[in-house]
């Protein structure tokens, strides 16, 4: 026995995702983030009510961990005297809605528009590469730095610009799968039985290419964040009332020295964010490839 092939004898294909996931401490830590992340995102605005939109003078700039004012106020406060904590929590909420809309928008157009350039070859196949093509000329953000500054910032407009940006990975990927797939024989089975090239391509083909897009995504939101992030800090992000972290960020820019924590805690969620889905994603790779999952075998043998 070679000493590839005994790891990899030694953990069961059958084995639960969470016993993968427990062996590698990164990984399982992300994990936890991002679900607590979910939990404050769905029941967090809930909880905190109208707290981050309340004026609180008295608490102007109260810097964190000093407890005056409630437990809302332990990261402290803003310039208007607003709990950072509970501002966070509706930030999130804000944050990741336009995330996984943007990421959902262009793994949906971009994987259509992949299939049927894959599949067929007739002119529009080459009008939506050359279409992708054009995309990618353009560098993402400077893309998005004119078409908002074009329309006007506003939810739905950084939610079209996100998915535009993104949308050629998602197209040059389903198209990359579809020109190896259509050459298998189940396809040619389904044509010669009279099958229609449009059920052969939803029906046979897009099951199959799916879970790919499904793994890019996951990767894909992490930048989608740090873009929404960086327009949100240069302005042209949504506008107040609403607010998400990136433009918490730039709220306190100004006044890095005098009440660093305005700045502060969204920055450091925008990073822990990022950071546990790179993780997590790079953990479901490893999973997913069984000639790698003997490093998570490896990994418990070093914990001991």
């Amino acid at each position: 026995m070679t000493l590839l092939s005994a790891p990899v004898a030694a953990i069961s294909p059958r084995m639960p995702l969470l016993s993968y996931l427990w062996r590698d401490k990164m990984a399982f830590a992300s994990a936890l983030f991002l679900v607590l992340l979910l939990l404050l995102v769905l029941f967090g605005p809930l909880l905190v009510g109208d707290a981050a939109a309340r004026l609180g003078l008295r608490q102007r700039n109260l810097a964190p961990f000093t407890f005056n004012g409630g437990f809302l106020y332990v990261l402290g406060a803003d310039t208007l005297g607003r709990p950072i904590l509970a501002r966070l929590i509706v930030g999130a909420q804000n944050t990741i809605l336009i995330a996984a809309a943007a990421v959902f928008s262009s793994m949906l157009v971009g994987g259509a528009l992949g299939l049927i350039a894959g599949y067929s070859e007739r002119w529009y196949s080459h009008v939506i590469q050359r279409f992708a093509d054009v995309i990618m000329s353009f560098p993402s953000l400077l893309l998005a730095l004119i078409v908002l500054y074009t329309l006007g910032p506003s939810m739905t407009n950084l939610v079209i610009v996100l998915a535009i940006t993104r949308l050629p990975i998602y197209l040059r990927t389903a198209r990359a799968e579809v020109l190896e797939l259509r050459e298998r024989m189940f396809v040619s089975a389904a044509r010669s039985m009279g099958a229609s090239p449009v059920r052969i391509v939803f029906h046979h083909i897009a099951p199959l290419v799916l879970p790919t897009l499904v793994t890019i995504s996951a990767i894909d939101f992490a930048t989608v964040i740090l873009a929404e992030s960086a327009l949100s800090f240069l302005g042209l992000g949504i506008q107040p009332p609403d607010f998400t972290w990136g433009a918490m960020v730039a709220n306190g820019r100004g006044y890095l020295q005098t009440a660093w924590w305005i700045a502060f805690w969204p920055g450091l969620a925008i990073m822990m964010t990022t950071l546990s889905l790179n993780i997590l994603s790079n953990w479901a790779r490893t999973v997913a490839d069984p000639q790698q999952r003997w490093r998570l075998q490896a990994l418990r043998k070093t914990a001991r």
